[in-house]
This record gives structure tokens, sequence and C-alpha cells, in this order.
């Protein structure tokens, strides 16, 4: 077995049934951690998102790897729900040492365009299993998070800057606010000798992304003829590696109070994706896509 540096770490994944979540839950997993995976789809009840990934797929994909995958259900914009997750991690016995807010669950609502002529009621829903989902899982788990110095909180987003909008309102607000609370929240973790960051993934290729485009993961290069600039995807995983370098990292707290991403992480810690490749969005993005270099001219393999 590969080297385990989060051996005895116990970490907390919410929004993990899938996506982002799910590869980072596994990677911490791989990593030797004991990790508790939160989200409200199981094997016996399906979350409104609709979709057939469980808690449950993901806990055993975590202990598979090398971890110890712990599936708790949990709505995470409920209190009583996160106290009941928060006191399972407790009945653990060894504290709280990663803490990755990854909730989300805006797929069904998110709208672009002018947002007045959007639903408001889809709008205000998103912000609900948004905003509020990451306010009370901060509210209930930072407490456990800093019992001890070292904690590291893990801001899960769209983005490492503000300068981008998404063309929505709503879908842009929320993921610059979760973007705000993983950067200042450095502040108040500070006295507690806690880590505090916001991260983003590049063009991700999620499960929902892999279905819009009509490919799976062994065909994913199939899509880059409807939208070209999916030649600088990246799996969920490549993410999930960049925050289990950084919670295996013992200096990490010079990051406090960044906003980081995949490609960053991937600069300071040298990690490839599953294909052995390392996408680098960031610079995609300010050479190709920004400076409106035609993306089907652009040498990708210069920049993974």
């Amino acid at each position: 077995m590969a080297e385990q540096p989060l051996k005895g770490k116990v970490a907390a994944v919410t929004g993990a049934t899938r996506g982002a979540g799910r590869a980072i839950a596994v990677e911490l997993g791989a990593a030797g951690a004991t990790v508790f995976v939160g989200g409200r789809t199981t094997r016996e009840h399906r979350s409104p998102i609709g979709r057939d990934e469980t808690i449950e797929e993901t806990a055993e994909l975590v202990t598979a790897a090398g971890g110890r995958g712990i599936a708790v259900r949990c709505d995470f914009t409920e209190p009583a729900d996160v106290d009941a997750f928060r006191a399972r991690v407790e009945a653990e016995g060894r504290g709280l040492h990663v803490l990755v807010d990854d909730v989300w669950g805006g797929e069904q609502d998110t709208q672009f365009g002018v947002f007045w002529e959007q639903d408001l009621d889809k709008q205000l829903r998103l912000w609900r299993n948004s905003v509020q989902a990451h306010l009370v899982t901060l509210h209930r788990l930072l407490p456990l998070l800093i019992r001890e110095p070292g904690g590291l909180l893990v801001e899960v987003t769209d983005g490492d800057s503000d300068e981008h909008y998404a063309e929505s309102l709503a879908y842009d607000s929320v993921k610059v606010a979760i973007r705000r609370f993983g950067t200042v929240m450095a502040r108040e973790l500070e006295p507690h000798g806690a880590t505090s960051v916001a991260v983003t993934p590049g063009f991700l290729r999620s499960e929902q992304m892999l279905e819009h485009f009509g490919v799976t993961e062994a065909t994913w290069r199939d899509a880059i003829a409807k939208e070209p600039h999916y030649a600088m995807s990246e799996t969920p995983h490549y993410l999930g590696r960049g925050i289990a370098a950084l919670a295996a990292d013992p200096d990490r707290h010079r990051f406090s109070g960044r906003a980081l991403a995949s490609w960053t992480l991937m600069r300071e810690y040298g990690f490839t994706d599953l294909d052995g490749s390392r996408p680098d969005w960031g610079r995609w993005y300010e050479e190709v896509f920004k400076a409106g270099v035609d993306p089907t001219a652009a040498d990708a393999a210069k920049y993974r």
C-alpha cells in the first residue's frame, strides 16, 4: 500500500454523494484518513436531485482506497441533521482534523440569463441548498474542528477570483459567498491554530457533466467536438488529490485565507490526474479562453 500520511486522522466531507465531494472523500481515504461521508441520498432514500449515486457507495470507495469510510445521511440545511452528524463524528472519539464543505444541491435550480426573468423559487432554493447548508455546517462542526490545533477547513466553490461572472446572479453569488467563507474564516480560526482555504476545480468531468456531453470517462475526448475547452477538463479526483496533499502538508498554514485551485495545488505538490496528466485550467483560461485564442488551434498538450 502507498504511503498514508493521513493515517489516524479524521475527515468529514459534506456533499460527498457524487462529483468532487465523492472524489475528495476517496482521495482522503487513499491517504489513510477515516472519512465521514455526508449527503442526502442513500440506498433507501433519494434526494430531490434524483440521481443514483449514494453515500454508502462513496463510503465503500473510501474504504477500498485504503481509508475507512463512514456514511451518515445528512441534510446540511437542517441544524438537527448536522447535530446528529456531529454526534456521529464525536462518537468515534478521535476528534475532527479535516472538514471539507462541498454541499451544492443546485443542479436542478441553476438558471442562466436575465435574473428577473428566472424562476424566483428556484433561485431561492438554490441559495438555501448551498449557502444555508454551508453556514449551518460551519456553525455546528467548526467547534469540533478547533478542539485541537492544526485543523483544516476547505470550502469548495467554483472559481478562484471574482473576475468572471457566471451569467447567473444566484449561481454566481452562491459561489462568491462560499469562496468568501473559505478565505475570511481564516481570521476566526487563526487563534485556534487552524487553517481555512477555499478551493475550486477546473472544467470538471463529474458524472453529470459527462452525461451532459453524452460521453463517459473512457470517451470524454469525444466531447471536445461540442466544447473545445473540454480539452482541458479534469476528473474530480484531481481536486481530491490536491486537497489530500494540502491536508498532509505540515506547513499548510501558509495558505490560510487564500482561494486555491486544482491547478495551483498541482503546481505546489506535483500530483497528477488519474490518467497521469496535469491539466492546468488556470493557464488555459488566461492564455486561450480569456485571450480569445481558437481552442481548436491551441496545443492542449502544453497545458496538460
